[in-house]
This record gives structure tokens, sequence and C-alpha cells, in this order.
């Protein structure tokens, strides 16, 4: 699988439900959410800026993406969680299965960042985030085309101790109805 072939599998709607344990707070989590991704052109004007903010050429993009959620969480159940965010691949030119991915609003921290990412052999998608206060680690694997799982850790800045570790199952809607 190279990146192409993962963004194509992942666009859609899904209903995730990801179990969370913040090792830092001694408390889990439990946060049900609805994930919507949706394929862009590489000419969008918010791709194109986000290229230009890290002094990357537009023309090198494949398959961006805009990413938007909503969801609840069992920490704080006032509050419902919602955000958007463009991911750009940047794949390398030798290899599809490798590049950076720009992202508009991180995962660790809320802030502009670009990870580096591979696909194994088994087509498991691998993405390292260095932040300036952690490093963020995701998996994402299909197991069917309409299920996959996601693994996440968010580490300290030096890589070291564990923070935070989650696992989501997420199941694509099969309606087209949002």
């Amino acid at each position: 699988m190279n990146i192409t072939e993962f963004v194509q599998l992942s666009l859609g709607r899904w209903r995730s439900q990801r179990s969370a344990h913040h090792l830092a707070f001694r408390h889990f989590e439990e946060v049900t959410s609805t994930i919507d991704i949706e394929a862009i052109e590489s000419d969008n004007p918010q791709v194109i800026a986000l290229c230009k903010s890290h002094d990357i050429a537009p023309e090198t993009v494949i398959s961006p993406f805009k990413m938007s959620w909503e969801g609840e969480s069992d920490w704080d159940e006032e509050e419902t969680m919602a955000g958007s965010t463009i991911l750009v691949p940047i794949p390398n030119p030798e290899d599809l299965t490798k590049g950076k991915l720009l992202r508009e609003q991180g995962y660790a921290e809320t802030i502009p960042s670009v990870g580096n990412y591979y696909i194994s052999e088994d087509g498991t998608f691998v993405l390292t985030t260095n932040y300036d206060r952690a490093t963020a680690e995701e998996k994402i694997w299909f197991t069917t085309p309409n299920l996959r799982f996601r693994v996440s850790l968010i580490k300290t800045s030096d890589g070291k101790g564990v923070v935070t570790a989650s696992f989501s199952s997420e199941i694509r809607s099969l309606t087209d109805s949002k």
C-alpha cells in the first residue's frame, strides 16, 4: 500500500470508540466520536498556504485531505470536542510508502506540525511527529475496508516517557447521510 491508496481507503465518515490512558493524571477516558475524512484538491488555497509555511513546493503534494471530528468524552461530559484540520502528504519521490505529513493542526499540540510517516509491508500507516513539548506516535491499520484500528502514544519530548496511550476502533458509516 502507498500513501495514495491509504488516503483513498480512509475517505468517508467513521464512528470511533477510543479508550485513552492519561498516565500523568492516572485517568482512564472513553471517547466516542464521528470523524469525517474528505479528499481536497492539491490546488486548494489552504493546501498551498500550508506547503508554503513549511517551505515545501505545492507540486509535491499527493492526496491532500481534510479531517473533521466531533466527539464526547466521559472525562468532561459537558464539553463536546470538535475541530478540523487539513493534512497534506508529501511522499518521498523514490518511495511512496514514506514521506512527510503536514498538518494544519497537530495531534499532541494544536499547532501546525510536520510528521514523518511510513507504511509497513502489512499496510500499517506509522506517523511520528515531534512537537515542542511532546512526541506523538500513531499507527493506523485496516482489518477490512470498513474497519480500522488506531493506536496513539504521546511521549515526553525526549521520547523516553509515555504520557498518554490510546486505542481506537473505527467503523465506516455505509450510509451517505451525515
